[in-house]
């Protein structure tokens, strides 16, 4: 992520208390890491640094096997999300019909690269091999709407709706 488009961590004290004792569930369980992980990302929404090192000291373990797992599992996410979670598919069907130009589209209004989040929290962008959706290609999916057969054209107007 660019300097620029880095979002504070901005853990509460209520949070750090839900991880602790997440920590403490899971300190003497064999396998605990993943669990913690697990919860962590459900407390939190994703595994900034900071948690990452909470983790590793809790647990006893070391911050690099801490990142290993999160970073080996893609279930994991080391980057926050935005309140409105937008996927481009980049299937085959989708490609073909010009995916790339939507993913284009929407990073270059956002002013951010996939696998970021805006400044303000308000969007982040992912990109998905398939959303099931192939009949509509190209598609983008806007938290739970979708959206098919789009035009790179119509990227802005879709993401103005949602501010």
């Amino acid at each position: 992520m660019s300097e620029k488009n880095s979002v504070p961590f901005n853990g509460t004290p209520e949070q750090e208390k839900q991880l602790m004792e997440v920590i403490a569930k899971h300190r003497t369980q064999p396998g605990g890491l993943m669990p913690t992980l697990q919860e962590a990302q459900g407390i939190y929404g994703y595994l900034p640094v900071e948690v990452q090192s909470k983790i590793a000291d809790g647990l006893g373990v070391s911050l690099s096997e801490v990142f290993g797992v999160a970073t080996f599992y893609s279930q994991f996410s080391l980057t926050p999300k935005g309140k409105h979670k937008i996927s481009v598919c980049l299937g085959t069907a989708c490609y073909v019909k010009g995916s790339d130009k939507i993913l284009e589209a929407v990073e270059t209004k956002l002013g951010i690269k996939s696998g970021e989040c805006t400044e303000d929290g308000m969007f982040s962008i992912d990109s998905c091999r398939c959303v099931g959706a192939c009949g509509l290609a190209p598609v983008m999916l806007v938290d739970e709407d979708v959206y098919g057969k789009l035009t790179a054209k119509e990227v802005g107007k879709i993401l103005d709706s949602y501010n």
